[in-house]
């Protein structure tokens, strides 16, 4: 078994003539459609699976950002694992739940 890890991803996209939300939701779109678990935030998106999984997600979120117009992206990666065990989105919202 793989075990879960968080991943927190940021675009930031650059290109002549096209408003950089509209690369974003690009990106956010591949997000959706890969089937992770996934939380959208105001400055990043965090996403939870296993690491390889993730990554794929990374990488295919390069292409769609590239083919919708950007000519240049930073993308700020933070990911968290735990040696022994997983690491959830809920673990670290379960205070902050509603």
């Amino acid at each position: 078994m793989k075990k879960k890890v968080n991943m927190a991803v940021q675009i930031l996209p650059w290109a002549t003539g096209i408003h950089p939300y509209k690369i974003v939701d690009e990106a956010i779109s591949v997000i959706k459609k890969s089937g992770v678990k996934h939380l959208v935030c105001p400055f990043e998106t965090v996403m939870e699976g296993d690491y390889a999984t993730l990554m794929q997600v990374v990488e295919d979120i390069h292409t769609a950002c590239y083919k919708a117009g950007a000519e240049q992206l930073v993308c700020n990666i933070k990911i968290q694992t735990n040696a022994i065990g997983e690491v959830t989105i809920e673990d670290k919202m379960e205070l902050y739940s509603e």
